[in-house]
């Protein structure tokens, strides 16, 4: 198993890993590594494995097939071998950018109080689709509700509780149509404040709100009857 070290440090940019696969396609396999894999709609993460001589492989994404964290190398670029001592490390601006969006998507899940049926989280803009049943929403009253949250900088910080604790508590989960993965004997929560935003979420996520930046409401689109998709984008 590869240990995620973005779980306990997400502004941590570069680590010394092992290479422990290189699979059949190409996609490399570290005893550790700083490089979020797309799940839960964040993107993954891109950036560089460096080798012993210099040699650089640029890696494209990063993704998680059959319990394995594969990182996913662009093309035509040179294979490590097993055993092999590397230096990961992510495009941080590309990161930072998906941190600051996905804490501001917590943001608006608790201005909005309607079950979420999907999300994407995006450098340039980011969605969350809402089953709204006979509630209204208003672009311009969530932007400021959300822009008064990001001023009042309220600390962000992740919690862990046990797979039996969430069942006791089940409206912890805003997502209609996924559940949190389970299986480990805990789940990670994001905390927002004492009482802005609390939700399972492993996605990597900025230390305050402040640091998100200004931010919009930018189009708010009628998906069927009951469902509502939020677009959000950086104002600045």
């Amino acid at each position: 198993m590869t240990e995620l070290l973005f779980r306990d440090d997400a502004y941590r940019t570069d680590c010394t890993a092992t290479v422990t696969e290189v699979n059949e396609r190409g996609g490399i396999v570290l005893d550790q590594t700083v490089f979020y894999y797309t799940s839960g709609g964040q993107p993954g993460d891109r950036g560089v494995l460096t080798r012993a001589d210099g040699t650089e492989i640029r890696i494209g994404t990063t993704i998680k097939a059959d319990g394995t964290v594969i990182h996913v190398p662009e093309d035509g670029q040179p294979a490590p071998e097993v055993g092999e001592s590397v230096t990961a490390a992510i495009d941080w601006e590309f990161r930072h950018k998906l941190m600051r969006m996905h804490t501001a998507m917590h943001l608006v899940c608790s201005i909005v109080p309607c079950g979420v049926t999907g999300g994407q989280v995006g450098i340039d803009k980011s969605r969350l689709d809402f089953d709204i049943g006979e509630h209204t929403l208003d672009k311009a009253a969530i932007t400021d509700a959300l822009n008064a949250l990001v001023a009042q900088d309220h600390p962000v910080r992740a919690e862990w509780i046990s797979d039996a604790e969430l069942d006791s508590n089940p409206d912890l989960v805003r997502t209609m149509s996924v559940q949190p993965p389970r299986g480990s004997g805990r789940i990670r929560l994001l905390k927002i404040g004492e009482t802005v935003d609390l939700q399972p979420c492993g996605g990597t996520h900025v230390r305050s709100t402040a640091e998100i930046g200004p931010v919009q409401i930018s189009k708010i689109e009628n998906k069927g009857k009951r469902n509502r998709r939020v677009n959000i984008t950086f104002a600045a």
